[in-house]
């Protein structure tokens, strides 16, 4: 099975079954095949052939969610690029991948490619998609409303053939093109549909997380994989969520934990809402609070999963199924803090630093094996070696697994706190944070002391900003963790910054305190 022969198998199938609704334009699964067809033929006439790069710059909208398809059909390798990026990360990725051409969709984003495409090393032309050209150097790409085609213009594509190469969020540096190929994405799509072919056969999704990253897209697949429909929302806005999902009939979606607190407590009468044909939410990227979870329960009135996992893997490594989040709720509220157990076909070890298995709940490096880890990083055959050793994909995530073989994620080994000898994870510590009901979101780092050479400090946001005494949060964390882990300092802050996946940007909140001192840490 290859991603694009979902596509072809739903168009022969239920040709008039929607494929998707975005904004006030409906595809049927016949219509988007034709236009992916189309859409693979101009990619062709560019000039690309299979193997070759292209980046693909858009908010969610129907031709993003046809890109993957008509790509797959020839074996022609999208680049999706993140638009909250800056201008210079931008350029970095777009050479490194040596795109050979840029596909923009919106007026802004051709203006701001427009201001650096000199420096493009490997782009031989820019096109548009439904935005304005600044001049003679850009093209319009086809006009699929006009112009579709029923003609295949398939190559020969391989289960080993590159599918798509996404970048890592380049929270430590820069950035890496992580090579996914076709074996990977239909191996994660089947494990991630385990969990949910018997609840929803043919699923109405809701695709609002952006559709660049590893979660929506998997998401998107799973969708198309069972002859389901997406309705494509360009931008998440909260009020726009909840209304989509109890008037259109949404059976499932996928958000960030941040998403879900937004909905439920920026959402008017979200209580009186009727969500009668709402399976399940899934959502990724960090743990969920039980008070936002009992929240968010008691409003949508559906079950809860939680995926975990990297770009390196396709998307879904463990999960925490709905059964999981039921119980935590009724008793074991210490499952919220897992990320679950190993999908079906993936195997998890936490190893010590000489690769030897470590006694259950014992931290070590989570490191994983399954058919949908990554097939290396583009040009980066060093780092391919170190992160994939010995066949098995090395996370750099600190974690431990408990004699059930749920797995807890306690931190990124590059962000463990060293005071005074002791090893202190910053997720230990934000989660007692988060246990005090006037905290909305935290985020722990090590910050420099002559003492203890790092200490360990808290920034927290409140329910609209409340003042809280230093000391009183302090207290508060002794009363859940070692007083050797408890912060030594606590500030106040509007937003914890996070990039669009949701993990929390510590080499942002470092950066004034590190700044020419020896460790740099993402």
């Amino acid at each position: 099975m290859l991603l694009h022969n979902y596509l072809e198998d739903f168009a022969n199938k239920t040709p008039h079954g929607v494929f998707s609704e975005f904004k006030s334009r409906k595809l049927t699964y016949h219509e988007a095949n034709a236009i992916a067809n189309q859409f693979a033929a101009a990619l062709k006439k560019e000039g690309l052939n299979k193997g070759d790069r292209f980046t693909f710059l858009s908010k969610n909208s129907d031709e993003y969610a046809l890109m993957y398809y008509a790509a797959s059909k020839v074996g022609i390798v999208p680049v999706p690029l993140n638009y909250r990026l800056a201008d210079a990360e931008w350029e970095y990725i777009i050479n490194n991948s040596e795109s050979k051409i840029v596909i923009c969709r919106s007026d802004e984003f051709v203006e701001r490619i427009h201001g650096f495409k000199g420096n493009l090393t490997q782009v031989k032309k820019c096109i548009s998609i439904n935005a304005k050209l600044p001049d003679d150097s850009w093209t319009d790409f086809y006009d699929w409303t006009q112009s579709q085609s029923d003609q295949n213009h398939q190559e020969d594509i391989k289960d080993d053939d590159a599918v798509y190469q996404m970048y890592t969020s380049g929270t430590t540096g820069r950035p890496k093109g992580v090579i996914i190929i076709q074996s990977n994405v239909i191996a994660n799509i089947n494990q991630v549909d385990k969990y949910i072919a018997t609840r929803i056969p043919v699923p109405k999704n809701l695709l609002v997380a952006p559709v660049y990253h590893a979660a929506a897209a998997i998401n998107h697949f799973g969708t198309i994989a069972r002859g389901g429909q997406n309705i494509i929302h360009e931008d998440f806005n909260p009020v726009e969520v909840a209304k989509t999902l109890s008037e259109e009939k949404v059976t499932n979606t996928v958000m960030v934990p941040a998403m879900i607190q937004a909905c439920v407590y920026m959402v008017p009468d979200i209580d009186k809402m009727d969500f009668a044909n709402l399976d399940h939410i899934t959502y990724g990227g960090s743990p969920i609070s039980p008070e936002v979870l009992t929240k968010a329960m008691g409003a949508f009135k559906c079950d809860f999963g939680q995926g975990f996992g990297m770009t390196e893997n396709v998307a879904v490594l463990c999960f925490l199924s709905f059964e999981d989040h039921k119980e935590a709720l009724e008793g074991k509220p210490h499952l919220l803090k897992s990320c679950g157990k190993p999908v079906e076909g993936a195997a998890i070890e936490i190893r010590d630093e000489n690769e030897k298995e470590v006694p259950r709940g014992t931290i070590g490096q989570v490191c994983a094996k399954g058919p949908q880890v990554m097939k290396g990083y583009w040009k980066k055959e060093e780092a391919s070696k170190e992160t994939l050793a010995g066949g098995w994909l090395h996370t750099g995530d600190a974690g431990r697994m408990d004699e059930e073989g749920y797995v807890y994620i306690e931190d990124r080994i590059k962000d463990m706190i060293v005071s005074a000898g002791e090893n202190i994870y910053s997720i230990e510590v934000e989660s007692a944070l988060m246990e005090h009901p006037e905290i909305t979101d935290a985020a722990v780092i090590g910050v420099p002391d002559e003492k203890f050479g790092e200490a360990v400090k808290a920034f927290i946001v409140t329910k609209d900003g409340k003042e809280l005494p230093q000391e009183e949060i302090i207290e508060f964390c002794k009363s859940k963790i070692a007083s050797y882990k408890t912060p030594k300092s606590v500030d106040l802050i509007d937003v914890i910054p996070r990039n669009p996946s949701g993990k929390i940007l510590k080499k942002v909140l470092r950066e004034p305190y590190w700044a020419g001192k020896d460790r740099q840490v993402g």
